[in-house]
């Protein structure tokens, strides 16, 4: 069933997984020392359980960005861009750790 985009953006589905995810970042943010260990588990169940190609972590990530720069606007600067880019990219490992 192809859904519009429309539909998408109403699904209350949709909008609790993207919940899910931004407080699973915030699980990152207080877990700096072991982001690894952290995502052990769901690393785990996206490759066993649910088969999600870790490339759609990649692509969250970019996506993350975009999002966060145009809300940030000239406060996102270089120095900003990199370290949120260089959390992202251990996030995304951790992530995609079990699919190796």
């Amino acid at each position: 069933m192809t859904q519009t985009v429309d539909a998408i953006k109403a699904n209350p589905r949709i909008a609790k997984h993207g919940t899910t995810v931004l407080h699973g970042l915030d699980r990152a943010l207080k877990n700096m020392d072991d982001i690894k260990g952290t995502y052990a588990e769901l690393s785990v169940l996206h490759s066993e359980k649910l088969h999600v190609d870790p490339d759609n972590f990649r692509l969250l990530a970019d996506c993350l960005t975009i999002v966060v720069a145009a809300k940030m606007g000239s406060a996102f600067t270089a120095d900003v861009q990199a370290a949120f880019q260089k959390f992202l990219s251990v996030v995304v490992f951790a992530l995609g750790r079990q699919y190796h």
